[in-house]
């Protein structure tokens, strides 16, 4: 068998991709019947714990990261019902500030990595900075996958990349950032899912919020229904990670509602589903009071 035969073989594995205008109405059907039982406050914390709470800009300084990491700081036990968020998230030169900082328990570093975000780089480039951003403290890694390696199908390529880039977490967790918005097409998502998951990731992410559109409910869905047919294939459950555009609870208790009813309760943890948002946490708190 070919090196392509074998990926195309492995696509065959799953279900085939549905239509967009199919998956819209499904998405649709899933709010209209189970988006309001879930706007809870119950659910609301949960969503919280799950929050990656990200600073991703050019401007960012020692002092804003370290201004970010005393906001998690001072939340934790203000309210023993409310938990602290999943994870604070930044560029790799961050990850030492914000190990330095961070006394809040529970609380992970992530860090991007892997020439983010648009992954063009050598790979030798990707593989070093993923390393040193763990050996700096970074418990996770948030990658893009390779886009150009993936439109020219050029799968041998990027599964070679990605598992690499994996092993070189070592310990920690790799998240692969399929850039939903820039792949366009339910195959195109469904496809770079499955890639992304035999090569190793433990969570797929829909975006980096940067240059493409962000996440959408359509994406997840896709996203969703690869993850639950790999457990069943392989045994490992993988996580989901929605980021790009997230900013109000409604938009994230949508994206609840679809991993809740797609993929079930034991994914609605902060270890196997996480939200990357800048200024979703504030609007929680309020909402919470």
């Amino acid at each position: 068998m070919t090196e392509q035969n074998k990926y195309q073989e492995s696509f065959r594995r799953f279900e085939a991709a549905e239509s967009g205008e199919t998956v819209t109405k499904k998405v649709q059907a899933i709010r209209d019947a189970h988006f309001a039982e879930n706007f809870t406050v119950e659910t609301l914390s949960r969503i919280y714990s799950c929050i990656d709470l990200t600073t991703l800009n050019a401007t960012d300084t020692k002092e804003t990261v370290w201004r970010l990491v005393e906001r998690v700081n001072k939340a934790e036990g203000v309210n023993p019902a409310f938990p602290n968020v999943a994870a604070i998230c930044t560029y790799p030169v961050f990850v030492e500030v914000v190990k330095q900082s961070l006394l809040a328990k529970e609380v992970k570093i992530a860090s991007v990595a892997g020439g983010f975000p648009s992954a063009q780089t050598f790979v030798e480039v990707k593989i070093a900075e993923t390393a040193m951003a763990v050996m700096e403290g970074a418990d996770e890694i948030d990658a893009v996958m390779n886009l150009g390696y993936f439109l020219d199908e050029a799968y041998e390529e990027l599964a070679d990349e990605l598992a690499e880039i994996k092993d070189s977490c070592r310990q920690a967790k790799l998240k692969v950032i399929l850039e939903t918005g820039a792949l366009d097409t339910t195959e195109n998502i469904r496809r770079a899912a499955i890639l992304s998951l035999y090569s190793g990731a433990d969570f797929i992410k829909t975006s980096t919020g940067k240059g493409y559109p962000g996440a959408t409910p359509a994406a997840v869905y896709v996203m969703c229904k690869v993850i639950k047919q790999y457990t069943a294939l392989s045994g490992r459950m993988a996580g989901i990670k929605i980021s790009g555009g997230i900013r109000t609870a409604e938009d994230a208790v949508l994206y609840y509602t679809l991993v809740k009813e797609l993929l079930g309760e034991d994914w609605l943890d902060s270890n196997h589903f996480r939200i990357g948002a800048s200024h979703l946490a504030d609007d929680i708190a309020k909402r919470i009071g």
